[in-house]
């Protein structure tokens, strides 16, 4: 069987110790290493089966965000998106990467490699980012005005607030950390077909504090790097017509429908490897064993 060969570390930044992990080739100023963040309730084992078809010919990093995996926060760490963007600020500080980075997110990972993008420290560092199944936050409230607003277009954001619903069940004190432990975690792992990567209770921090808690996200501007959304159609949380009026955030947009789930990437890494480096295309799918 295939063994994926990993190298680890940990960096420390305000309020945590990020895990970081690595795979495949060494740093090249010649070629961009491409990172990868998931989302919740996962943590970096879920780009596993990608990291392998990359692995060859790439350079690879994959980080545990701090409420997940490896990682763990120090007494009074806070939650909120700036202080996720800070972190992968100093990941970008700490790992070598002399031919720039190529961002890749999943789910709150894509909700966090929004604002990376758009945050200044990272200019010149961050090639391009593909983000899967999570908006950018101003986007997506933005978004919803716009059709609350307009009767033709209503039926869009009653649809995208039912997929949301969870959001603010998260909200409730103690039940949601009550469900995951009797029965929505066997759920999840029906759905997402594997086992949790990380204790899901962790994770409900990242929804109390952005999410009806007052504090906004970081600060919105046009992103002038490609970016690439894949969007699978059959997501159960994000609608499809989200992407709309993307163009208004960014000016080279590629939008690409794949007929999956929520965890297509998971499901489907060859098909994902190859939109991320389409010359895999031209060479036969490896078979591990």
């Amino acid at each position: 069987m295939d063994v994926l060969r990993e190298r680890n570390r940990t960096v420390p930044t305000k309020g945590a110790d990020i895990a970081v992990f690595e795979y495949g080739l060494d740093p090249s100023p010649t070629a961009p290493t491409l990172m990868f963040v998931h989302g919740y309730p996962d943590d970096h084992r879920v780009f596993h089966a990608v990291l392998r078809e990359l692995a060859p010919t790439h350079h690879l990093v994959a980080v545990d965000t701090r409420n997940a995996g490896r990682s763990r926060t120090l007494g009074g760490a806070g939650f909120t998106l700036a202080e996720l963007v800070d972190d992968l600020v100093d990941v970008l500080d700490a790992i070598d990467a002399p031919g720039g980075v190529r961002l890749i997110g999943h789910d709150w990972g894509s909700i966090q490699g929004w604002a990376t993008i758009q945050d200044e420290r990272t200019d010149g560092r961050i090639i391009d980012y593909t983000s899967i199944s999570g908006p950018d936050l101003r986007h997506f409230s933005r978004w919803l005005r716009r059709r609350l607003r307009d009767p033709l277009l209503v039926p869009q954001a009653v649809g995208q607030i039912l997929r949301s619903w969870y959001i603010a069940a998260f909200q409730l004190p103690v039940v949601p950390e009550l469900l995951w432990r009797r029965g929505l975690t066997r759920q999840y792992e029906l759905t997402a077909r594997r086992n949790v990567g990380s204790d899901p209770v962790r994770g409900l921090a990242l929804y109390r504090a952005n999410m009806f808690s007052g504090v906004g996200p970081p600060k919105s501007r046009r992103v002038s790097i490609p970016v690439h959304v894949i969007v699978p159609l059959k997501d159960p949380f994000i609608s499809p017509k989200l992407v709309d009026g993307l163009e208004d955030l960014v000016e080279d947009l590629t939008v690409t429908t794949v007929p999956g789930g929520h965890w297509w990437m998971a499901a489907r890494p060859r098909a994902f490897a190859e939109l991320l480096d389409p010359s895999l295309r031209e060479e036969p799918e490896r078979q591990d064993g």
